[in-house]
């Protein structure tokens, strides 16, 4: 094959073994339990005959294609004498004979004759017929036989002297063979056949003599014919030699039963044809290239190999996962209280204090039931040293100092604390024992090192006889490198399953004892974090892979099989399969725990491990040495570093021996000569073969390669693809076989996917494989959304289809280093379609896909908008890479830091945690693809590398922050360029900032960009990623930013431009803002009819206004309002007296300066009470309107209206209004709510229009941005783009699209009231108070995924341009009745546009 992965794997093959009914568990000779063994051929051409006691063997040779001779020894089933007896006779454990007769007559007799002196030997058989190779059973058989779980029959010997017999009668004449075991019940013990069933061959009705002979050309079709049957799968060697053999016998059988060699041939021929085999009139040359398919398998490929696969055409929608996990908090009311801090950490704290120097380094070493903490601190050249341990017996420390790692050197005589002795090359101190202010005492060991000479201290423990390691290695404090990430404190595991992660920390110590511990704790707590829903998986999840990244230690002084550990991952995984199948809502954490933990399997294939070696050491003369080594390190604590040991093995053989590709593998996948000597059987020795043993060891150590990574390496393809898929190893000698069968119900076709996979899986041109890897994931899909009794074997090949997506994808970075738009697009579907099959919630992945399929259709189409379209799903795939990341954030690493800390992690892994899942997963390649699209689709779509929503030149010192929110409230002393990372879009911009720079994509109509024109500040997107890192790292410098309305050119200056700059554009002060305090009229309600500036805001009167002056196709809906006055004469009744004391003391300490109370007074003010004046004039003024009384449908429906309303009052005080009055010196407490009451039209899409272009200031066009669903999306924070477009005056029927959406979530509603904020604040000149204050639907809103592939706004040219022309339309004619630019907001109801509100533009 061309690659090693294929190479591998199918020159092993893939064999869909029988599935025999009669196999139960064989766990090894001492078992209680037995499988019958695989016996796949009958007994072979090379016969020995018997003639009275006398046995004799003749071999026999098989010529191959390649002219190589092979020679092979024939089983222990011998031919029929022409006779009418047969006599087989085998050697059972050396000294035992068994002698099977077999004669021929109407009912056939099988006599068995065994010498053995036990009186329990039982006959475990059943019997071959038709040629299927699972056991039936005789319906004649033995007295005090018994049926075996309808499997086999047992039958009992009969013991006569030291001897035991047994007869079988057969009379079924279409049964031609038995096949049996031997178990002795007293000794629990198994006989078998060289690890095969015993056969034995039964005449039949017709005699055909012994040498007859079948030709050799229909022995090539038969065995082809077979490999068909089979799957075509990749044969090694001696299979191809095994299934060519058991051709032949098939046809030798059907001779012996009357067959001619006419008859074979017509009926293979005919098959032949049936299944386009080489066909020719000369049957030799048929049989050559038949014989061509069989004998050289890796030839095979040619017939059946394509370039690319036909993908199947999909409903995607159908993919949609929405099983999604609550966040659980944990339900003990205990769960959230700190950690009680032990005494070694209560110790290092106040060390910590005491010092003045700063820490250097701090680690922790766990033990069991006790710990040591160092802390180093260093300065001007003076390192110092606290060794700390809560040790309860005196400890001495055997101490020494190092130049390089790991040298033990003796320390200078003038630096030795008290109690110190030098011995032998270090220095014995006993440790001081220390109690004060601590729970219990702890021992100390200080040392202070002038000078940089020595980089490192070694040491270990002696406590009386017992000598303390570091996991049979030396600690080590080094301190030449600094600690950027020094271990942090405990925490309060807030935002954790803290029960269960303190659980876990408790049981680490039993954990680390060895993986068959881990395992089955792992196991155990399984209901526990069950019980903690989400939070508890991810701890599960952060332990277990804590534990695969060799955070936490593997195997600790215990000494256990390779069986063991792998039972114990067959339970857990167990465990995980049947909790995957059950509870859909944590599969995507449940995939990526087991991706942590090796498949396992009970029995005989952890037995391997063991046994397998030792057959590598006795074939290949190899018994010494590394080898040795590694046979003890195996059999006394198998883990996945031997993986990576065997593949550093064959990487040195390879390379014919070169010792430096021996390291570098093994330093590439972590495990480093210090590693390879901290195991309990430490490898010390460096491979030594000879030249000789080179094809032996490749051989024998591929092989084993699968064995381990059967237990060790769930998610490795080649592992994975063979558990689903089947496969057989033979035993040899002491060691057992193994067996696993094919995973039930696989699609049609499947093994030849898999294959296509294998073919191409190291191949430069990756398109093919990743075509066909998801097709792999997309065909066995529907299994895992189902209970299967072999569900994990499906999801560890899923999880080996979706890493291979990951690798494939990385490799063919190069490939598109020329490529075109087209290309990149389709490699972005192909792992957007990976990533959505791994997640739960994959919704918004699933439409985004889509999206990228629809624009792939229009570049194909070449459709004009098709890069602005592709550049909106590309932002809208960066939305969604950036929620799962919070997502994962916000899941995971509290659970991380927590953990990490409790069991000693290194801070550096406990930092980085999510980062590094994240990185594993397909976000990570995904998000490098479409980095390498955005310039591409920015400059196809003419969108340049800015987008500047308000220009303005500014100068200004640089400063960089993640969020603007963070900063909003600041106020900066020199003029400042906030360049953040993160703009949501209805942040207020902090005094003193002169501009905002930002990747993110708020709105052009969003709060803070309305904000940023009024404010003259100049605020602008940039697109382009290096440009943006450049401003990054300008952070302090002083920059002048000059903008256009495409592009920003900024340059760095000096300080006295911006003194020349600040006396140029010295303006008038702004002229003060005040507020008149508003009274109450005597109304609680009034219609629209009676709006007056001295009852509401603006925003009621101008829907006043326009009611009946608009054009007749523009709807207004019907309005009512409670006037100013009427919270204040609420507040002020008796009933809610309480209330309004509360909000007096709270009211004063935000005066204070305590911002907190804001949230304290916006739930203070919902405990308000309504009087029943106000409940019934609203109600008599709503009917009279003609609007529907929300109490009409009974008292609840009335008590959401209520509390609306209270919150429409209460968002007077939320932080963003409050900020924004005190920096224009508006008095907040003249500061008066109305609340305009409309009925909420359930709208398709909402819209807001500015009727002279913001960006350019051009009075001429309009510019508008339209949403699907509520207008809410597009006002309010929520994420993404919405649709933008701009419309001359002069020429309303051509709309000219700029940007379509990318905001992933739609809101709708259902028939409801809105109750909108309308303060005497909003629409001041000079001031835009407008979007401050909250509008608060009674209903909760629908929050909808959103597909743009379905919406004809998108998706049919005629719809848009009729609907944007007449949002344009709407906007002019608002214009002209009112005289002045307006900004406008509405929505779009079954093609029929109302207008909700109107005000000036700002």
């Amino acid at each position: 094959m061309s690659n090693s992965v294929v190479h591998n794997l199918l020159n092993r093959g893939l064999i869909r073994p029988v599935t025999f009914d009669h196999q139960t568990k064989l766990n090894s000779s001492s078992s209680s339990s037995c499988v019958p063994a695989l016996s796949v051929h009958s007994d072979k051409i090379g016969r020995s005959k018997l003639y009275g006691k006398g046995l004799k063997k003749t071999g026999r040779t098989l010529i191959t294609e390649t002219g190589r001779p092979v020679s092979f020894v024939p089983r222990a089933v011998l031919a029929m004498d022409p006779a009418s007896q047969a006599t087989d006779k085998f050697n059972l454990d050396g000294n035992i004979d068994l002698l099977v007769e077999v004669t021929s007559a109407t009912v056939r007799e099988v006599n068995i004759q065994i010498a053995h002196t036990s009186d329990s030997l039982l006959l475990h058989w059943g019997a071959i017929r038709d040629n299927n190779e699972k056991w039936v059973l005789p319906s004649r058989s033995p007295d005090r036989t018994i049926n075996y779980k309808n499997r086999a029959l047992r039958t009992p010997f009969v013991k006569s002297g030291d001897n035991s017999y047994l007869k079988l009668e057969i009379d079924d004449r279409a049964i031609h063979a038995i096949e049996f075991l031997i178990f002795d019940e007293s000794r629990n013990k198994w006989y078998k056949n060289n690890g095969q069933n015993f056969r034995i061959n039964l005449p039949t009705e017709r005699n055909v003599e012994n040498n007859v002979s079948v030709p050799e050309d229909l022995v090539q079709i038969q065995a082809y014919l077979r490999w068909e049957r089979k799957g075509k799968q990749m044969y090694n060697p001696e299979k191809e030699k095994e299934e060519y053999e058991a051709a032949r016998m098939e046809l030798h059988e059907e001779m012996m039963r009357g067959a001619s060699v006419e008859d074979l041939r017509a009926k293979l021929l005919k098959k032949d044809n049936t299944n386009e085999s080489p066909k020719s009139n000369d049957t030799s040359s048929s049989g050559r290239e038949t014989q061509k398919k069989v004998s050289k398998q890796p030839e095979r490929k040619k017939n059946y190999r394509t370039e690319k696969i036909q993908r199947k055409g999909r409903d995607l929608n159908k993919l949609i996962y929405k099983h999604v996990a609550d966040f659980v908090e944990p339900k003990s009311n205990s769960s959230n209280e700190p950690r009680s801090l032990t005494t070694l950490e209560i110790y290092a704290k106040a060390k910590e204090e005491q010092e003045t120097t700063p820490v250097f380094s701090k680690k922790t070493f766990k033990l069991e039931g006790s710990a040591i903490l160092v802390l180093v601190t260093k300065l001007s050249g003076k390192t110092k040293i606290h060794l700390a341990t809560d040790f309860k017996e005196p400890v001495t420390l055997h101490w020494a100092l190092s130049q390089n790692g790991g040298e033990w050197l003796d320390p200078p005589s003038d630096i030795l604390p008290p109690n110190s002795l030098p011995v032998r090359g270090a220095v014995d101190t006993k440790l001081t024992m220390t109690s004060a202010d601590l729970p219990s005492p702890v021992q100390t060991f200080e040392l202070e090192i002038e000078g940089d000479s020595y980089k490192g201290m070694p040491f270990v423990l002696n406590a009386g006889e017992r000598w303390i390691k570091n996991n049979d290695s030396d600690f080590y404090v080094d301190f030449s490198k600094e600690e950027k990430h020094i271990q942090k404190d405990y925490g309060d595991g807030k935002g954790t399953a803290k029960n269960l992660l303190d659980k876990i920390a408790d049981l680490e110590s039993e954990a680390q004892k060895s993986f068959m511990h881990r395992f089955n704790i792992a196991a155990d707590l399984v209901d526990d974090a069950k019980n903690a829903g989400q939070l508890g998986f991810a701890g599960i999840l952060v332990w277990m892979r804590f534990m695969a990244t060799r955070q936490l230690v593997w195997n600790k002084n215990y000494n256990v099989k390779p069986r063991e550990i792998s039972k114990a991952q067959d339970r857990l995984t167990d465990v995980l399969q049947d909790l995957y199948a059950s509870s859909p809502e944590y599969r995507e954490l449940l995939r990526m725990i087991m991706s942590t933990v090796g498949r396992g399997g009970e029995g005989d294939v952890g037995q391997r491990i063991r046994d397998e070696i030792l057959v590598i050491q006795r074939k290949n003369d190899c018994k010494g040495g590394i080898m040795e080594e590694w046979h003890q390190k195996l059999h006394n604590n198998t883990s996945p570093d031997d993986v990576v040991i065997c593949q550093a093995l064959m990487d040195y053989v390879k390379s014919d021996f070169d010792m430096s590709v021996y390291w570098k593998t093994l330093n590439d996948n972590g495990i480093t000569k210090e590693r390879l000597l901290s195991y309990d059987r430490a490898i010390h020795s460096e491979p030594s073969f000879k030249r000789e043993q080179k094809d032996g060891l490749l051989r024998d150590l591929g092989h084993y390669m699968r064995t381990l990574k059967a237990v060790h390496s769930g998610a490795d393809l080649e592992s994975a693809i063979q558990n689903c898929m089947g496969y057989q190893d033979d035993g040899e000698g002491f060691m057992v076989g193994v067996q696993i069968n094919p995973v039930s119900g696989l699609p049609s076709g499947y093994p030849d996917l898999l294959r296509f996979v294998l073919e191409h899986v190291e191949e430069k041109n990756v398109e093919p494989l990743l075509e066909g890897l998801l097709e792999a994931r997309q065909e066995i899909r529907p299994l895992l959304m189902k209970s299967h009794d072999r569900l994990k074997d499906l999801l560890f090949l899923d999880l080996a289809l979706d890493s291979t997506v990951r690798t494939a994808i990385e490799r063919g970075y190069e490939q598109l280093n020329d490529a075109g738009p087209e290309k990149i697009m389709y490699f972005i579907s192909l792992v957007l379609e990976n990533l959505a099959l791994s997640s739960d919630d994959n919704e918004d992945l699933i439409y985004c896909l889509k999206g990228w399929q629809f624009a792939l259709d229009m570049c194909k189409s070449k459709k004009d908008h098709w890069a602005l379209y592709a550049k909106s799903v590309l932002d809208r795939s960066r939305l969604a890479l950036a929620s799962k990341a919070e997502r994962y954030l916000e899941i995971l690493q509290p659970s991380a830091e927590y953990l990490g800390s409790c069991l000693g992690v290194e801070q550096w892994a406990v930092t980085i945690f999510t980062e590094e899942i994240i990185r594993a997963g397909s976000a990570a390649a995904l998000s490098s693809l479409v980095n390498r699209l955005d310039p591409v689709l920015r400059q196809t779509a003419n969108l340049g590398s800015w987008q500047v929503i308000s220009p303005v030149e500014v100068v200004g010192y640089v400063i960089v922050v993640d969020e603007l929110l963070t900063v909003q409230n600041k106020t900066y002393d020199r003029p400042t360029i906030i360049v953040a990372n993160r703009v949501r879009g209805e942040e207020e911009i902090p005094d003193g900032a002169v501009a905002v720079l930002t990747p993110d994509m708020p709105d052009v109509l969003s709060h803070v960009s309305v904000r940023a024109r009024n404010g003259k500040i100049c605020f602008a997107t940039c697109f382009d990623s290096g440009i943006y890192s450049d401003l990054q790292g300008m952070d302090g410098k002083l920059l002048s930013l000059q903008p256009t309305s495409a592009d920003v050119v900024y340059k760095e200056v000096n300080d006295s431009e911006l003194s020349i700059l600040s006396s140029d554009n010295i303006e008038d002060a702004p002229p003060s803002i005040s507020l008149v305090k508003k009274q109450f009229a005597g109304r609680y309600a009034i219609s629209s009819e009676e709006f007056t500036s001295d009852l509401v805001g603006a925003k009621s009167r101008n829907i006043g206004y326009l009611k009946g002056k608009v054009p007749s196709w523009v709807g207004i809906p019907t309005s009512v309002a409670l006037p100013f006055g009427v919270f204040e004469k609420v507040i002020s009744e008796k009933a809610n007296q309480t209330v309004n004391e509360k909000l007096l003391v709270l009211k004063k300490t935000l005066d204070g300066g305590d911002q907190g109370a804001l949230k304290e007074i916006r739930e203070t003010l919902l405990g308000l009470v309504a009087p029943a004046e106000l409940v019934e004039e609203l109600k008599s003024t709503m009917k009279s309107s003609d609007m529907p009384w929300p109490g009409d449908e009974g008292e609840q429906r009335w008590e959401q209206a209520w509390e609306a309303i209270k919150k429409v009052w209460a968002s007077k005080w939320n932080e963003r209004a409050y900020f924004s009055t005190r920096k224009v010196k508006l008095d907040h407490d003249y500061l008066c709510m109305a609340v305009l009451v409309q009925e909420v039209i359930n709208a398709d899409y909402a819209f807001v229009i500015h009727t002279t272009n913001p960006s350019s200031g051009d009075s001429s066009e309009i510019y508008a941005e339209v949403v699907k669903g509520l207008g809410e999306t597009l006002v309010g924070a929520y994420p993404g783009r919405s649709l933008s477009f701009i419309c001359k005056k002069d020429n309303l029927d051509s709309p000219l699209v700029l940007g379509y959406p990318s905001k992933p979530i739609g809101l709708f509603i259902r028939r409801s009231i809105i109750f909108r904020s309308d303060s005497n604040g909003e629409d001041l000149e000079g001031y835009a108070g407008a979007g401050l204050y909250d509008s608060v639907p009674m209903d909760e809103e629908d929050k909808v995924v959103l597909d743009y592939t379905t919406d004809p706004l998108i998706t049919d040219e005629s719809f848009q341009k009729k609907i944007l022309s007449d949002i344009a339309r709407a906007g002019d004619a608002i214009e002209k009745l009112y005289g002045t630019a307006q900004d406008i907001e509405g929505v779009i109801r079954d093609g029929k546009l109302y207008v909700v509100q109107t005000r000036p533009q700002v």
